[in-house]
């Protein structure tokens, strides 16, 4: 059988076919079992039989993903912390709601070594000026403060013409 097509692919399947039927008709294929042989057996060496359980096998180690998991929920109590007693719960809630009270009002931010606002500051000088004895800024305001320089028209902008000052807004104060 002569394939005068032009397409490639036609080509391709054409010959693969053929291929494939002269391995199967030539003997050329997979592997099979051992023969058997007519009539005339081995004797090979008898295997001792097993001896008898008396205590099961240990069970092999399993790598999959299920044992791993296994792994993790035995070392999960030591992972986790310990549960408290409610009496400790309630000892840690009390602690931690200590009466609050926010206020707002304006406080500078006085900068810090670093060259930071510290607002901490502030938020104290806030809530002692309401008559609390330390807080916590909850909201701050920027501002950027020019020098009457910039208005000039014509000069050139220096970087110490402007600073930005920050200024602590509302506070959470304590006793």
């Amino acid at each position: 059988m002569m394939v005068r097509s032009a397409n490639p692919a036609v080509r391709l399947g054409t010959l693969m076919s053929a291929v494939l039927l002269l391995l199967g008709a030539g003997g050329i294929g997979w592997a099979q079992s051992v023969p058997q042989s007519l009539g005339v057996q081995e004797q090979g060496p008898q295997a001792a039989p097993p001896p008898a359980p008396s205590a099961p096998p240990a069970p092999a180690e399993n790598p999959g993903l299920i044992n791993e998991m296994g792994k993790l929920f035995d070392k999960l109590p030591s992972i986790l912390p310990p549960i408290k007693s409610p009496s400790e719960a309630m000892n840690d809630l009390s602690r931690l709601a200590t009466p609050s009270t926010m206020v707002s009002g304006r406080a500078a931010c006085p900068i810090s070594s670093n060259g930071a606002p510290d607002c901490k500051l502030a938020a104290n000088q806030l809530c002692q000026s309401k008559g609390y004895k330390e807080g916590k800024s909850l909201n701050t305001d920027s501002a950027e403060k020019c020098s009457a320089k910039v208005l000039i028209p014509g000069r050139q902008r220096k970087p110490d013409d402007c600073r930005t000052d920050t200024v602590v807004t509302s506070a959470l104060c304590q006793n």
